[in-house]
């Protein structure tokens, strides 16, 4: 009686018994007033039957929800049906599936950020080790040449710890989808150009030689500065992996669907495990053999950064065993219009 719809129904159903009570004894005295208050009292029976089959199933609703809040059961399907309780349940259902989804996403996110900060940490103390360790030789020694050399590799050093916090952060931006892009038409020639020009110094000093092969009217839509930061980690990656003498082709090829950019070594390519976990954070699997090169050993995490920018424009980026042999990348923007 505290539910004030059951009270609302009952008075309703009082109201229409008076009324056949009272309609009853118009047409046939007070038999008819009997038959007519005896089946208003059988309605307000039922209703009150009805109402407490609701309380009943309503109560049994809220056990199994407390059975999923606290130990974690899930709501079956298999009593879906009609009625309006029912149909409620069932609503109840598939809401709480989804928050137990989410909630098991968001462990999982949980996990993978507990990972990666970790990884992080691991990656960054190495380096600051090391430069602790060369700051204070620096203080102690007193040779000028000696000192200029361990000069040069502490300015390294601290340039290579700024750039994996730079990458860590483009690359969370990138997760959250709040980096600026812009949606401009790119020349792939030009964005070519422009990602292998910090690499000149170190091609020539790795003897390998850079080939482009780029049409002018190649282009897409895009944003060309990400999109260069994208290149020039796969032209690192090809040239860590290319020995002397060996080539990095860089090819664009427009069509009616997409316009794509590969890149090609004559490395070694990679290996099967390297392909499953190539793009990775933090993994440094990579091809089968590296080289040294002027920047040091990677981070394992260019790559991963230039597949997040490539795919935050709406592109995609893929890796595999070229047929004549070393590593391939293809990044690929489909047109928005044909």
């Amino acid at each position: 009686m505290r539910n004030a719809s059951v009270r609302r129904e009952l008075a309703a159903d009082g109201a229409l018994t008076i009324v056949a009570g009272v309609a009853g004894y118009g047409a046939a005295g007070w038999r008819g007033a009997a038959a007519g208050l005896v089946l208003g009292l059988g309605f307000i029976v039922a209703a009150l039957a009805c109402a407490s089959q609701r309380y009943r199933e309503i109560a049994a609703l809220g056990t199994r929800l407390d059975e999923v809040l606290h130990s974690g059961r899930r709501l079956a399907f298999e009593s879906c049906q009609e009625g309006d309780v029912a149909v409620l349940a069932n609503e109840v259902e598939k809401a709480v599936a989804r928050l137990v989804r989410t909630g098991e996403e968001l462990a999982l996110e949980k996990g993978r950020l507990a990972e990666t900060l970790a990884d992080v940490s691991h990656q960054v103390r190495t380096p600051l080790t090391t430069v602790s360790l060369l700051a204070d030789a620096l203080v102690h020694e007193e040779d000028p040449a000696e000192r200029r050399r361990l000069g040069r590799e502490l300015e390294s050093l601290v340039d290579r710890v700024n750039w994996l916090v730079t990458a860590l952060l483009q690359l969370a931006k990138a997760d959250a989808g709040a980096l600026p892009m812009e949606a401009a038409t790119v020349s792939a020639e030009a964005l070519a150009r422009r990602a292998a020009a910090p690499l000149a110094l170190a091609f020539d000093l790795a003897d390998v030689q850079l080939v482009m092969d780029v049409p002018e009217a190649c282009a897409f839509v895009g944003d060309e500065r990400w999109c260069a930061e994208a290149l020039e980690n796969l032209l690192k990656d090809c040239l860590e992996s290319t020995p002397a003498g060996g080539t990095v082709t860089v090819r664009g090829r427009e069509t009616a669907l997409a316009t794509t950019i590969e890149v090609t070594d004559t490395g070694p390519g990679f290996s099967d495990e390297a392909l499953a976990h190539l793009f990775e954070r933090f993994w440094r699997g990579g091809a089968t053999e590296q080289r040294d090169l002027p920047w040091g050993e990677g981070f394992g995490i260019g790559l991963t950064l230039a597949k997040a920018l490539v795919e935050a424009q709406g592109g995609t980026l893929a890796a595999s065993n070229a047929p004549e042999g070393g590593a391939r990348f293809t990044m690929a923007f489909p047109k928005t219009a044909v």
